[in-house]
């Protein structure tokens, strides 16, 4: 057997007693500065409020997004996980409404070259989140870069935010071709979802992604499907300048109401028709691939 093999069955052997698995969804876009972290926090919240158990995981290496805007600084990141034997509830940063936050530093970039013990108490450890959240949002870096693509790869649920800037929506498309692509990316396991961000209105987000759509349609056949717009609002740049989700702190806000519309939405889509792996064959997913790449 295999290593790719003998993770895939551990993964199992470990889902086996773990029910329900939490929903993930992965979080990205094509360039950085056009509000996905932002998002990734306000959406956080909203599920809180729909009473759903959330955590987040920064998985934009070298950056410190989702900490700056939470107001916390974490103790711990997934390399205490890896490599100090910290258990997962120790690495969980508590933020605004007890949104959990895990910081994933370098970690997971190292963890295909982890031998098979250590493997097994890490899996063992993310398993545990699918008891502890009922959703997961990984937050990823923006680009089209190796890591990035990773994530995208592993995920049946893709939120990509872009904007209203002609380079916001040409990188959106070079995202999705690179991905398109990719010799593990399985158009039916993944479903995307597109957030057009810093609208002016409605209609101009509208037609933000009728243009993405016509594009990607034409040249990629890939399926996308729109969620929704979230527009240019002073109160939320107060908020991102305070530290504060502005969902926490003016829910009467024009942002804060696109994001609990987008966030019914997603909490009204038939979970049935999602394919759930759970956090532990989410990672089990990348490092597998990633061993696959090195033989």
């Amino acid at each position: 057997m295999d290593q790719a093999s003998a993770l895939r069955n551990l993964v199992k052997s470990n889902n086996a007693s773990m029910r329900p698995i939490s929903r993930v969804i992965t979080v990205t876009s094509g360039k950085g500065g056009v509000g996905k972290s932002n998002t990734s926090i306000n959406l956080a919240i909203q599920f809180r409020k729909l009473g759903q158990r959330v955590i987040i995981l920064d998985a934009d290496f070298g950056l410190a997004n989702i900490e700056i805007m939470f107001g916390a600084v974490p103790k711990h990141n997934l390399c205490d996980l890896i490599y100090q034997n910290k258990n997962i509830r120790e690495i969980i940063t508590w933020g605004p409404m007890e949104v959990g936050f895990i910081s994933g530093g370098s970690g997971i970039a190292g963890m295909s070259n982890l031998g098979r013990e250590y493997l097994t108490y890490i899996i063992q450890n993310l398993a545990e989140l699918d008891a502890i959240a009922d959703i997961i949002i990984v937050d990823t870096g923006a680009g089209i870069s190796d890591a990035v693509l990773e994530f995208l790869v592993a995920s049946g649920e893709i939120l990509l935010v872009t904007t209203p800037e002609p380079t916001s929506i040409t990188d959106s498309y070079s995202l999705l071709k690179a991905l398109n692509v990719h010799n593990r990316f399985d158009r039916d396991y993944s479903q995307i979802k597109v957030i057009a961000n810093k609208v002016d209105s409605e209609n101009e987000g509208q037609a933000l992604f009728n243009k993405l759509n016509a594009v990607v349609n034409r040249y990629l056949h890939l399926p996308i499907t729109y969620l929704g717009s979230i527009p240019q609002d002073q109160q939320l740049v107060r908020a991102v300048m305070q530290q504060t989700p502005v969902s926490l702190q003016n829910p009467s806000a024009k942002s804060s109401q696109s994001y609990e519309r987008i966030a019914g939405k997603l909490m009204n889509i038939d979970t049935t028709k999602l394919n759930k792996r759970g956090m532990a064959a989410f990672f089990s997913h990348i490092v597998a691939t990633a061993r696959k790449t090195q033989m």
